[in-house]
C-alpha cells in the first residue's frame, strides 16, 4: 500500500505531497519495513498524514513524531 492511495483526491499542494511521501519512506526505512502491502505500512501512512496535517513540514521531523506516537523504537542505522 502506498501513501499515494490515501492522498488521492486530497487538496494538498505538490510540495506537501512530496514531503509526506518522503516522511513515509523515511519512517518505513527506520522501522525496517520493506513490504508496503504489510498492514503496518498502512498504519504508518495514516499516521504520517495525521502528523503532516498538524502543521509539521519537515519529513525527518514527521518521521520522528510518527515513530514516537506509534510507541516503537527506532532501529539503529545499518
Amino acid at each position: 500500500m502506498s501513501i499515494d492511495r490515501l492522498l488521492q483526491g486530497s487538496k494538498l499542494r505538490p510540495e506537501q505531497i512530496e514531503c509526506l511521501n518522503s516522511a513515509y519512506a523515511g519512517t518505513l526505512r527506520s522501522l525496517c519495513l520493506v513490504d508496503r502491502d504489510d498492514p503496518i505500512a498502512e498504519i504508518v501512512a495514516k499516521k504520517v498524514i495525521e502528523v503532516g496535517a498538524s502543521g509539521v513540514g519537515d519529513p525527518a521531523e514527521i518521521s520522528k513524531l510518527v515513530i514516537e506516537q506509534l510507541g516503537v523504537r527506532r532501529l539503529p542505522s545499518v
